[in-house]
């Protein structure tokens, strides 16, 4: 258990290193008013929609902890875990959002002295987001695991942190999307507007979304994956390795907290103008150290390098996938171009074409996928899926920072615009803006590699709670059918997502219509519009579309379980997963094409901005949008969900 307390004080760690980047963020005044007046609009936007999203996630949380202390098999102390995940990852949430809204127009001012303060602040705000995701994380399991003595109570924390990670993945794409596309149809198709124009009435509800989908949603999805991924180890371990293996989980653990932190240090010190190479460097650094420590660890352990390898292959295996996804994703690639080059001809050529590279791209981060699973395996058994999962998310600290950063220099860039500063400025928070893109698409690729071994991981977890460990009869159709139905599910979940973006957005739509035709003085620039009836509309349409596709991800696994069964179960968690990657997989890469495409075309490429080209480019990016930013992510938690779900309730199917 003393090795539960050295996880604890690496995340004391982590967490102090992110109080200290806080600090240094808003230490840092800000001198131009304008700007701060921008950045007062985007903060309050943000942190009132968090706010109201969690008042509204408070209601489901107080009942699903009462309802766990009454279920048999289930008790007191598991609902006190499922609370203490829950909090526990709104909180990291609240801190990202703090920091990134505080970092965004404190960027923007940096680029004033060139590209290394600017991206050294930039950074800075998606640092606080990485390390709160596993400072708090570590530190939850760390403190449940020694109150509870029982991995398997403990696994609540990680559904606590799953059902809010779902909620806000889900409302912040709906969000983001919603403004999102309502200012780019009407903004650049209608009036032709530059992106970012202080004159378009949805542009200060576009900066928010930023924030709230790719700030706190992604940040809760990767604290959901690394909770998971944690959890799953413990269980495994204990289970075939005894003591040994739950040594070697923790410590691991610890490394990769350390590990983290230190690449957060080595990209805030790196000099020069390259903002990529910066960017890696601290990636490149912390799986370095945790591959080093994972090789010491695994020998003093078990006396070889088995666990070591299983450890290697899901570190490995989620840089592979980072990779493969900017080659699918970037303008310096092929794809990318492609889709410029057939936007010539036309809107639907660039949405075929966009449609085809999402689904070639689902090839290799699979095939990289299997490699991973069978390497594990033959190393280290069941625990080696765990293991996997544990080593591509051991460095999560970095990768979420790296994440993170992207949207607080997309928001620099659209208050430099607003702000009107000087063409030095916006060429370098361009730059910034143009790499985070890239890192936020290497990101979601991360994501759902990610997601897929941590599913597993806890799929794996499950069989051997209920039972199945001589395996599952594909024959047996209550296994067929949950098959099916968890396919279907996943297809249902994606149509409900991207609906609920379209509803949203036709409001969005009317609303800026409606100021641009009743108000001809915001085009003039002598009336300023109305942001703040647009950041209402995204935010009453994200807390109502989020509801129902929660509900489902969460009663579908316990109804199956009751009424067919734990094989039943199996197979619907299977097909889910098996769906649910692939699904979220292409849509990644679609929409992160998509909106490449357009990026290269504005750089002047076919005719750059206003050509026809152009205007099919948006079409295609407006289309990307809620595939690549709320039903693509979604996937990764319902299928990680589904299964901590089928876990904890494993009691009452039994």
């Amino acid at each position: 258990m003393n090795m539960l307390y050295v996880v604890a004080g690496c995340a004391a760690v982590a967490l102090l290193c992110a109080a200290a980047l806080y600090r240094s963020i808003v230490c840092t005044a800000v001198e131009n008013r304008q700007m701060e007046r921008i950045s007062v609009h985007i903060r309050t936007g943000a942190m009132a929609y968090l706010k109201r999203q969690y008042k509204v996630l408070a209601i489901f949380v107080a009942a699903m902890t009462v309802l766990l202390a009454l279920l048999p098999g289930l008790g007191w102390q598991m609902a006190v875990c499922f609370l203490s995940g829950a909090l526990l990852s709104a909180v990291a949430g609240f801190f990202g959002m703090r920091a990134a809204t505080a970092a965004n127009v404190r960027t923007a001012q940096a680029a004033q002295q060139g590209t290394t303060p600017a991206l050294k602040m930039a950074f800075s705000g998606g640092a606080v987001m990485g390390l709160s995701v596993v400072g708090f994380g570590a530190l939850g399991i760390s403190l449940a695991y020694a109150w509870t003595k029982d991995a398997s109570v403990a696994t609540a924390f990680g559904f606590g942190a799953s059902s809010i990670a779902l909620f806000c993945r889900v409302g912040g794409g709906i969000y983001t999307k919603a403004a999102d596309v309502g200012a780019d149809l009407v903004g650049k198709v209608e009036e032709g507007i530059p992106e970012d124009d202080p004159r378009n009435p949805a542009v200060i509800a576009d900066n928010v979304g930023d924030n709230v989908g790719d700030v706190a949603g992604m940040g809760s999805d990767l604290f959901e994956s690394y909770v998971g991924a944690i959890l799953s180890a413990i269980l495994l371990g204990l289970n075939f390795y005894g003591e040994s293996g739950l040594t070697f989980v923790l410590l691991t653990t610890a490394a990769g907290i350390l590990a983290s932190v230190a690449g957060v240090l080595v990209t805030r010190c790196a000099k020069g103008d390259k903002v990529s190479r910066s960017l890696n460097l601290g990636t490149y650094v912390s799986i370095a150290l945790v591959l080093a420590a994972s090789a010491a660890l695994s020998f003093l352990c078990s006396g070889s390098l088995t666990m070591f390898g299983a450890v290697a292959c899901g570190v490995l295996a989620g840089a592979a996938i980072g990779k493969v996804t900017e080659v699918y994703t970037s303008d310096q690639y092929r794809s990318v171009r492609h889709i410029a080059n057939q936007s010539q001809t036309g809107s639907a050529t660039n949405i075929l074409s966009g449609v085809g590279v999402g689904l070639r791209s689902t090839a290799i981060p699979i095939l990289l996928l299997c490699a991973a699973v069978l390497i594990s395996y033959e190393l280290s058994g069941l625990f080696g899926l765990a293991l996997a999962a544990l080593g591509m998310l051991s460095t999560i600290g970095v990768i979420v920072s790296v994440d993170a950063y992207g949207p607080v220099a997309d928001n620099a860039g659209g208050i430099a615009e607003m702000a009107h500063m000087e063409e030095s400025v916006r060429k370098i928070t361009d730059q910034l803006d143009s790499v985070g893109n890239t890192t936020a698409a290497i990101g979601k690729g991360f994501s759902i590699g990610s997601a897929a071994l941590t599913a597993l991981a806890l799929f794996t977890s499950y069989t051997q709670a209920v039972g199945l460990t001589g395996g599952i009869d594909l024959l047996e159709p209550k296994v067929l059918v949950g098959m099916f139905a968890g396919a279907m599910l996943a297809h249902l979940f994606g149509s409900m997502t991207i609906e609920a973006v379209s509803r949203a957005a036709q409001k969005m739509i009317d609303e800026v219509r409606r100021q641009f035709r009743e108000h001809p003085g915001i085009m003039e620039g002598t009336e300023e519009p109305d942001y703040s009836r647009c950041v209402d509309i995204s935010t009453r349409a994200a807390l109502k579309e989020m509801i129902l596709p929660g509900v489902i991800a969460i009663v579908c696994p316990i109804l199956v379980g009751l009424l067919l069964g734990t094989e039943a179960l199996a197979g619907l968690l299977l097909g889910a997963t098996v769906a649910g990657v692939l699904l979220a997989i292409w849509m990644a890469n679609s929409g992160g094409a998509w909106d490449n495409a357009k990026k290269y075309i504005e750089a002047g490429n076919h005719g750059g901005k206003g050509s026809e080209a152009h205007h099919a480019g948006v079409i295609g990016d407006t289309v990307g949008d809620p595939l690549k930013d709320t039903a693509g992510p979604s996937m990764n938690i319902l299928i990680k969900l589904m299964s901590i779900v089928a876990l904890v309730f494993v009691p009452l199917f039994l």
